[in-house]
């Protein structure tokens, strides 16, 4: 049961995405396994946790800190980990979400029906990799059925295209006609 016990305390806790409570961490445990642990149990499991991860062959680490138990990736690994965040964090935006954000950008505060219904096409994944990015933000609820969610651009969104105001977007009428097709209804209201 002892080395169950240590796998399963192991896997809640790499799992968890901020540091994992004594008290959560009984609390699956009861839920999960039917029975009662106590401390006195646990704490064990624990330091032998923090013990095993400060080998050098891990490059991770399991710490005590802020009430719980957090994996963590050992200090000697943070620049390279850095390097791999920024360049994910520079991956260029794909084709729908780049037609999305120009879609709210023009049309601001606009329901994602809205946005679908100018695209013809489903726009979820679009939407949440620019809330993802911070590119766009939640303006508040449309007031009609269902009361919809309202999207417009962020400060960031501001920063990265180097615009003072929504002002200094340029004209759609300085673009050349677009082919027919579902984007035409993007022009401004």
């Amino acid at each position: 049961m002892h080395l169950y016990l240590e796998a399963t305390v192991e896997a809640l806790i790499f799992c968890a995405q901020e540091p994992l409570s004594l008290s959560e961490i009984r609390a699956c445990l009861r839920e999960s396994l039917e029975r009662e642990f106590f401390t006195e149990e646990l704490l064990p499991v624990l330091e032998g946790l923090c013990r095993k991860y400060e080998s050098a062959i891990y490059p991770f680490q399991v710490y005590a800190l802020a009430g719980g138990y957090q994996f963590l990736s050992k200090p000697t690994h943070h620049k390279t980990i850095g390097t791999l965040l920024r360049q994910k964090s520079k991956k260029k935006l794909s084709k729908a979400a780049l037609e999305t954000l120009a879609i709210i950008a023009y049309r601001q505060p606009i329901t994602k029906g809205e946005i679908e219904n100018i695209r013809g096409v489903a726009s979820d994944y679009a939407l949440q990799k620019l809330l993802d990015k911070e590119l766009i933000v939640i303006k508040g609820k449309a007031e009609q059925a269902g009361r919809p969610i309202l999207y417009g651009t962020s400060a960031k969104f501001m920063e990265h295209f180097g615009l003072a105001s929504l002002d200094d977007l340029p004209q759609l009428k300085d673009f050349a006609e677009p082919a027919p097709g579902p984007m035409e209804a993007v022009a401004a209201p």
